[in-house]
């Protein structure tokens, strides 16, 4: 959508339930289209919707419209520019008028927790000798032989039978993603994602021209029925899909649907793209499974991993398993975009599987700690949200029990606490009534964040009269 022009009814979508009590209609409408702006929901560059073309979809006065556009120019969320109209934009530190937001003491924004304890050894040992790495050119596109080896023996340690061949090293999980998709993914093919879902992926599908269609998925799993329908309805060109304590509603899909997944893929003929960066993650989930593509029994089935969640995401190591042309057209794809992943960083990660399952049980256990501390804070100071309990990965996908996510996003960031607003994680402007909170910060951290959060709630704009939003409305 960079550079493009937004459609009214698009906008429209996207602001979801705008409206509150206590504040002007047109100051409303400016500080949702901010948040938009703010969180790339929509892009710098893009143009927005006339004055009166709005005001007609909006069914609100011309000067409603007129006043939030001067509103978002005064701030530079907004410039005029001949011919194209207003135009979304990124106000520079220095040209942004009036009080300044505070910075954010607690960053909820990231699942990124910190180097796990024992890294630096790991790196001390990597490194001791570089005499082999610096003979090299540096410049590989498919990665370093002694890393995708000990990844191969990952997988087939595990049940997935891997050749060093089939592994190809990414400079971490997104770049993964969209290497895939500017491979696979042709213009209007369909591809079919889950509702929510990681927005980095939704983007680089979009960026490639495919044509999304959404499957929902709840903290309590996916609905078997309209996953079936989707791929038989809409047969996909390639469906990407997060089993394990899927992001950011912490779902895990049992075996048996897994094994329904593959049957109706393999009938609509759809390539799987299964992101295991949070696999590992288990905290109590009570029950294990071997990888996605060691149940699909020959069907076309692509693995996404990742260090990022696991041992540091600083490492910007990730990779794709796939059969052997899959990572051959991928090898011709790479170099248009980049020319490999940097020798040091694989050096480490091939040491780091030296002593991967210690590190993953001490991330575990840190990660089981950060979340009965969050889940504990949330249950306490604001205890009408709905607060799930997921058995793994790193975040809550909580339920605010009102249209406010946009709100509380934009809002906190003036109370020094960073969200992402729920309808990142869709793409019809679903999910206002949820936010995802990760638990990998410090515990002081998550805390503290709670408490903010407690506070902006309270200091949110009242909904508007007469709406009193149910959770089951969303979902």
């Amino acid at each position: 959508m960079n550079g493009a022009r937004l459609g009214p009814k698009d906008l429209r979508t996207l602001l979801g339930e705008w409206e509150t009590d206590g504040q002007s209609a047109y100051h409303a409408l400016a500080d949702r289209i901010r948040l938009l702006i703010i969180d790339g929901r929509i892009p710098t560059r893009t143009r927005l919707p006339a004055e009166r073309e709005l005001a007609d979809e909006l069914e609100r006065s011309r000067t409603t419209i007129v006043s939030a556009y001067r509103e978002l120019k005064d701030t530079g969320h907004l410039v005029s520019q001949r011919g194209s109209g207003s135009v979304a934009a990124l106000p520079h530190a220095h040209e942004r008028p009036g009080p300044l937001p505070q910075p954010a003491v607690v960053d909820f924004s990231r699942a990124a927790p910190a180097a796990i304890g024992g890294l630096e050894t790991v790196i001390q040992r990597a490194t001791a000798d570089l005499s082999q790495v610096l003979s090299k050119s540096g410049f590989d596109l498919i990665g370093s032989l002694p890393l995708r080896e000990r990844i191969a023996d990952h997988y087939s340690r595990r049940g997935l039978p891997t050749h060093p061949g089939q592994v190809m090293i990414t400079l971490g999980a997104q770049h993964a993603i969209a290497l895939l998709g500017r491979t696979l993914v042709r213009r209007a093919d369909r591809v079919l994602v889950e509702s929510p879902t990681y927005p980095h992926a939704l983007d680089a599908f979009r960026m490639n021209g495919g044509r999304l269609v959404t499957v929902p998925v709840t903290a309590g799993g996916w609905d078997g029925e309209r996953l079936r329908d989707a791929f038989e309805r809409a047969r996909p060109a390639l469906a990407y899909l997060i089993p394990d304590f899927q992001n950011p509603t912490g779902a895990s899909m049992p075996p048996r649907e897994r094994d329904d997944v593959i049957r109706d893929a393999r009938r609509a003929g759809t390539v799987l793209v299964i992101d295991e960066t949070t696999a590992d993650l288990d905290i109590d989930r009570g029950w294990t499974d071997v990888p996605f593509a060691a149940r699909a029994d020959g069907h076309r089935t692509v693995t996404i991993g990742s260090l990022g969640k696991s041992v540091w995401g600083g490492l910007r190591i990730g990779w794709i398993r796939a059969d052997d042309d899959v990572i051959g057209a991928l090898h011709a794809a790479r170099a248009a975009g980049d020319l490999g992943t940097p020798e040091l960083e694989q050096l480490v990660a091939a040491e780091v599987f030296d002593d991967y399952d210690a590190l993953v049980q001490r991330r575990t256990a840190q990660l089981r700690h950060h979340r009965d501390v969050l889940v504990r804070e949330l249950n306490e100071r604001l205890p009408h949200w709905d607060v799930p309990v997921p058995d793994g990965g790193a975040s809550l996908w909580v339920g605010l029990g009102a249209p406010i996510s946009s709100a509380l996003a934009l809002f906190g960031l003036t109370r020094g606490v960073s969200i992402i607003a729920g309808p990142k994680f869709g793409i019809d402007g679903a999910f206002e009534r949820f936010v995802r909170l990760p638990f990998t910060g410090r515990v002081d951290e998550l805390t503290r964040g709670v408490h903010l959060l407690e506070d902006t709630a309270r200091s949110l704009p009242a909904l508007p009269a007469g709406r009193t939003p149910h959770l089951a409305e969303v979902v």
